[in-house]
């Protein structure tokens, strides 16, 4: 069992920038890839970025490459979403999950997931 616990989400302004947080407890934290998805009211689940066990690999979504950095502590049990250049259809419900899946692959699942935390962004 693990639990996440998503935090850092918050109303910004286009343009502006917020670092979300997803801590992790429960079973060893490094034994798992970890993603954020996102989902807006209305839509379906959309993957954002993911980093591999030792946060060697990550992979980004198109919409946000470039603009958003997935990164992981291990020592923490913490792995960290920095997001710059926001646009309101970045507003969205942040989820961060476990997956036992590698990187690169595309359709994704996961094992674990938070509650989330609301991030929205007005124009």
């Amino acid at each position: 069992q693990v639990q996440l616990v998503e935090s850092g989400g918050g109303l910004v302004q286009a343009g502006g920038s917020l670092r979300l947080s997803c801590a992790a407890s429960g079973r060893t934290f490094s034994n798992y890839a970890i993603d954020w998805f996102r989902q807006a009211p209305g839509k379906e689940r959309e993957f954002v970025a993911a980093i591999s066990r030792l946060g060697v690999m990550t992979r980004y979504a198109d919409s946000v490459k470039g603009r958003f950095t997935i990164s992981r502590d291990n020592a923490k049990n913490t792995v960290y979403l920095q997001l710059t250049s926001l646009k309101p259809e970045d507003t969205a419900v942040y989820h961060c999950a476990t997956t036992s899946l590698p990187v690169a692959t595309e359709r994704r699942t996961y094992s674990y997931w938070g509650q989330g935390t609301q991030v929205t962004v007005s124009s």
